[in-house]
């Protein structure tokens, strides 16, 4: 068994111990926005800051700014176990997005630490585009299943 599979199947035992009700803890009455909405956020305005950066070719700023794009907060393990059960055999995919924008977020550091502007202007687009490639993917059926009412 490779490690995709390892963790794929610890993830699914551990979803089959957690009870229902606290996995989908959302009432009639309100639906509670996730941790991972304010990340998503947070990540929104830490990329409107890098562009801003670029634009001034404020390499500091963009160093500065890139660890916390690629090491971004991640919500809490209940939240996250029940978004990867929603996410079932899309799951790998979700994650390949993520790490795509970790590895993207690391080079443009790096490039930014070497003063490369090319170089961040192109990982920074690498970032946008693992982005838009999981907000296509995944925001709708993501709004639709964890925000509207059923």
């Amino acid at each position: 068994m490779n490690k995709s599979q390892s963790l794929s199947v610890f993830v699914m035992a551990i979803i089959s111990l957690t009870s229902a009700a606290t996995l989908y803890a959302e009432t009639e009455e309100t639906i509670e926005p996730l941790v991972l909405q304010g990340v998503m956020q947070q990540l929104g305005r830490d990329m409107q800051a890098v562009t801003g950066a670029i634009a001034t070719e404020d390499w500091s700023t963009v160093a500065e700014l890139s660890p916390q794009i690629a090491r971004h907060a991640q919500p809490p393990m209940m939240e996250k176990l029940r978004i990867l059960s929603w996410l079932g055999s899309d799951a790998g995919k979700f994650r390949e997005f993520d790490g795509e924008v970790h590895d993207a977020a690391t080079a443009m550091e790096e490039a930014a630490m070497r003063g490369e502007g090319q170089a961040v202007v192109k990982a920074f687009s690498e970032v946008q585009l693992s982005c838009l490639g999981c907000h296509q993917n995944f925001r709708e059926p993501f709004t639709k299943h964890f925000y509207e009412r059923r």
